[in-house]
């Protein structure tokens, strides 16, 4: 759930202006959006988050999930943050804003963007796969854990569906997974993870 501000803004002012504030924004468009996530959308990104991790310890991969971030979109003001964001380490020595404001502006640097569907599904469903498909972000999942997307994105009759999207060829090709279905990923191929498991974590 977010709540918009009228208020248009550069993405260097919005970054100026973001530390000054207590709570989570976005910047969409030039507008400043407010990010009000319910407990059990906490819930599940938690979850989520913490079985990432516990992936990349395993294998040891040189990725770090971090706490605090902004992906931009080239030749937007536009700044996202991702309810989960995986990086490659090594990348981020080409990140121009990394060291100074944690923004993301190459999809090279990103492994893996998890988005958790809350009242804003539009967004993640629209915008953001627009952006992230331009930057070339090579997976970004949808949680979509209480079936909100419109049905021409998850179907009818609606119900809860992770939308794992992979770029392939310049353009991202769309899997979808419900119920006892293993969640496919290319980042992490090893991952024994349902999507029920995963939705069970906002129940």
């Amino acid at each position: 759930m977010f709540q918009a501000s009228p208020k248009f803004m550069s993405f260097e002012e919005f970054v100026e202006w973001y530390p000054d504030r207590a709570g989570r924004y976005e910047l969409y468009r030039g507008a400043i959006a407010e990010m009000l996530p319910t407990g059990d959308h906490e819930e599940v990104t938690a979850f989520t988050t913490g079985e990432l991790f516990l992936e990349v310890r395993r294998l040891q991969l040189p990725y770090i999930i971090p706490r605090t971030y902004l992906v931009k979109p080239p030749g937007e003001d536009s700044g996202y943050q991702p309810d989960i964001l995986v990086l490659d380490r090594g990348a981020l020595q080409d990140e121009p804003r990394w060291k100074k404001s944690s923004t993301i502006e190459h999809g090279k640097s990103i492994k893996l963007v998890v988005e958790v569907v809350s009242t804003n599904w539009n967004t993640d469903y629209g915008n953001k796969v627009t952006d992230y498909e331009r930057m070339s972000i090579p997976e970004y999942w949808i949680v979509d854990f209480k079936g909100l997307g419109a049905k021409r994105y998850i179907g009818s009759p609606k119900q809860p569906t992770i939308s794992v999207y992979q770029w392939m060829e310049g353009e991202y090709q769309v899997q979808q997974f419900r119920g006892k279905d293993r969640v496919i990923s290319d980042t992490f191929p090893e991952l024994a993870l349902t999507a029920e498991q995963i939705f069970a974590a906002g129940v």
